[in-house]
């Protein structure tokens, strides 16, 4: 065989076992290239119900409630808040401690499982605008300029 023969055979070779390979990853990642789904979304999939999903949207203003529960000996912090699209709303439930830039208004990611119209958290992601400047640096900004 020749030598130009012999790399004409790995090339394809290579190819084909890269685009295998491809296949195989884009396969087993297809249900988390969406990032999260908004309420309008998750409400109009019907097979989301055993599946961990993320769910994103704003928090809706006055709809934070918060009260200590036992649970195991520990004293837990239960937290349920309605998540919205303006279009639509969820009720989040979530046990745990809330990241520092969580508010009403703000926009949040939470992760959990969807089942009997509420959505049951594991994780709360606080998202904030491009422009957010922690409290201790804005005041030096505020007192910097003349």
């Amino acid at each position: 065989m020749k030598a130009k023969t012999k790399r004409l055979i790995t090339l394809c070779i290579s190819l084909i076992i890269f685009i295998a390979g491809c296949i195989i990853i884009f396969y087993n990642l297809r249900g988390n290239l969406v990032f999260f789904y908004s309420p309008t979304e998750l409400l109009e999939k019907n097979d989301i119900n055993s599946q961990k999903v993320r769910l994103g949207g704003m928090v809706k203003k006055e709809s934070i409630y918060k009260e200590m529960v036992l649970e195991n000996d520990f004293k837990i912090q239960k937290i349920t808040f309605i998540v919205t699209d303006f279009k639509n709303e969820i009720q989040v439930n979530y046990k745990g401690i809330l990241p520092d830039l969580f508010k009403e208004g703000q926009g949040v990611v939470v992760e959990g499982n969807y089942k009997d119209n509420s959505f049951y958290a594991v994780n709360v992601l606080a998202k904030h605008d491009e422009n957010y400047m922690p409290p201790e640096l804005k005041d030096l900004n505020l007192e910097m300029s003349y």
